[in-house]
C-alpha cells in the first residue's frame, strides 16, 4: 500500500467519528435537552428537521458547481482543505453553545454539515489519484472499514468521559461540549496524513470558468451524463438501492422504539457500536471478494442481503430478532457503499472526477427523500411498521434491475480496458 493510499484512508479513519457523535447520537440529544431545552418538544423537532433539510438543500445545490471548479489544477486539494477545516473548526464550536441557545447550535450544526459533506465530496474524488483501477476497490473498501473502526474508537472515547462524568462531578452538559473538541481534535489529527501526502494527479488544463459559465458547464456534465447509457443506468440503480441503505440506517432506531422490543437507550446506543464494529471487517471483506469475483458480482450480493433485510423486517417480533437485523445490515452497509464508490470512480474520467462525484452525491442526497417516505406511507396506511420496512425492498429490487444492466467496463468518458469484467 502506498503512502498516498494510507493517508486518504486515514481521513475516513478520523472523520468518522463526526457522522456518529454529531449526525447520529450525542448533538441531537444535546440539542433537544440541553440547546432547546425552552422550547416546546415539537418545534425543537420541527427546527432541527428544517436544519438538515436547509443544510441538504445548500449541499444539492453547491455540490455540482464546486465540483465542476476543482478538476482544474491545484484546486481540487483548496476546496478540500477548506471544507475540511470547515467542518473541524464548526465541529469544535459547537462546544460554546450555552442553554437555550437554540438558534446558535442550528446555525452551527448547518456549518458543520456544509463542511463535513463538502470535505466528503472531495475526499471521494480524490480516489482516482491516489490509487488504480485495479486496486480501487479495495482501498475503498478499507476506507470505509477502518472508517467504521475509527469512528467507534473516537466515539469510544466521548462516550467514555460522558459515563465518567457523573462519578466526578461533571455536567453531562459539559461532558458533551468536550466530547465536540474531542470529536473534532481527533478528525483533524487523522487529516494530518492528507494534507502532507495527496496531491492532484490528473486534472482539466486551463482556468475555471467564471460563475456565469459554470452552469453551462454544469448543464454539459449533464448531457454527457445521459448520453451515456452505461453510466445512467448506474445512476438509476444506484438512485434507488442506496436510498434503502439510507433509510434503514436513519430508520432503526425509530423501528426499534415503535416495535416496543423493550431495548433501553443504552442498548440502542451498544447496538450502534457493535454495528461499526462488525461493519469493519466486512467492508474490508467486500473488498477483498471484489478481487476475486468483481464490484459488479460483491454489489448485486450487497443489494440481495438488503432484500432479506427488508423481507426479514416482517417477522421482527423480539429482542434477538432486532440484533440478527442489526448484524445483517452491519454485514453489508460498508461494502455496498465502498463498492459503488469505486465502481462509480472507475466509470467516470479522472480529469473530471470532483465534477462527477459532485453529481454523485446529488444522487444519495435526494434520493434519501424518498426511502422515508414510502416507508410513512405505507406504516401509515397499514397501521403496521413491518409493512413499512418490507415496502423498503421495492427501492432494492427496482436498484437491482437497473444495475444488471449496468457493464461493468468504463464509460466511452474514460476509455481504457476494463477493470474487471463479467
Amino acid at each position: 500500500m502506498t503512502r498516498e493510499e494510507r493517508s486518504w484512508i486515514l481521513q475516513d479513519f478520523g472523520n468518522s467519528a463526526y457522522s456518529i457523535a454529531i449526525t447520529t447520537a450525542l448533538l441531537p440529544v444535546f440539542y433537544k435537552t440541553y440547546a432547546a431545552k425552552g422550547l416546546n418538544p415539537t418545534d425543537a423537532t420541527a427546527f432541527w428537521g428544517y436544519a438538515n433539510s436547509f443544510a441538504t438543500a445548500l449541499i444539492v445545490i453547491l455540490a455540482p458547481i464546486l465540483g465542476n471548479l476543482a478538476d482544474y489544477k491545484g484546486y481540487k486539494k483548496k476546496f478540500f482543505n477548506f471544507f475540511v477545516i470547515l467542518a473541524i473548526l464548526s465541529t469544535a464550536a459547537l462546544s460554546f453553545i450555552g442553554e437555550n441557545q437554540w438558534r446558535l447550535a442550528l446555525f452551527i450544526y448547518i456549518i458543520t454539515v456544509l463542511g463535513s459533506t463538502g470535505a466528503s465530496i472531495f475526499y471521494d474524488a480524490f480516489l482516482t489519484d491516489v490509487t488504480t483501477d485495479e486496486k480501487m476497490d479495495m482501498i475503498s473498501s478499507q476506507g470505509f472499514g477502518f472508517g467504521y473502526l475509527g469512528g467507534t474508537v473516537g466515539f469510544g472515547l466521548s462516550m467514555g468521559l460522558i459515563l465518567l462524568a457523573p462519578s466526578i462531578g461533571m455536567p453531562a452538559s459539559l461532558a458533551t461540549k468536550i466530547a465536540f473538541v474531542i470529536t473534532a481534535v481527533w478528525w483533524l489529527v487523522f487529516t494530518i496524513p492528507f494534507f502532507k501526502n495527496i496531491e492532484q494527479k490528473y486534472w482539466l488544463e486551463g482556468k475555471p470558468p467564471k460563475a456565469a459559465k459554470v452552469f453551462q458547464k454544469l448543464a454539459g456534465t449533464f448531457r454527457e451524463i445521459f448520453q451515456d447509457r452505461n453510466l445512467l443506468l448506474f445512476f438509476l440503480a444506484y438512485f434507488f438501492y442506496i436510498d434503502g441503505v439510507h433509510t434503514i440506517i436513519s430508520m432503526a432506531t425509530p423501528i426499534a422504539i415503535d416495535l416496543k422490543l423493550g431495548l433501553t437507550e443504552t442498548e440502542l446506543l451498544m447496538i450502534l457500536l457493535v454495528i461499526q464494529l462488525v461493519a469493519f471487517p466486512f467492508a474490508i471483506l467486500y473488498g477483498w471478494l471484489s478481487k476475486r469475483l468483481g464490484s459488479r458480482i460483491m454489489i448485486m450480493v450487497g443489494i440481495l442481503t438488503y432484500v432479506g433485510i427488508a423481507i426479514f423486517g416482517l417477522f421482527l417480533d423480539t429482542r434477538l430478532d432486532f440484533m440478527i437485523l442489526a448484524f445483517l445490515v452491519a454485514t453489508a452497509q460498508g461494502g455496498i457503499q465502498a463498492l459503488s464508490r469505486s465502481f462509480f470512480g472507475k466509470l467516470i474520467p479522472k480529469t473530471k472526477s470532483a465534477e462527477y462525484f459532485g453529481v454523485f452525491n446529488i444522487f444519495g442526497k435526494i434520493s434519501s427523500i424518498f426511502g422515508p417516505l414510502l416507508m410513512g406511507v405505507v406504516t401509515q396506511v397499514t397501521g403496521n411498521i413491518q409493512y413499512g420496512i418490507l415496502s423498503l425492498g421495492i427501492l432494492f429490487v427496482l436498484g437491482l434491475a437497473f444495475f444488471l444492466k449496468v457493464r461493468s467496463v468504463p464509460s466511452n468518458l474514460s476509455g481504457g480496458p476494463a477493470p474487471d469484467t463479467v
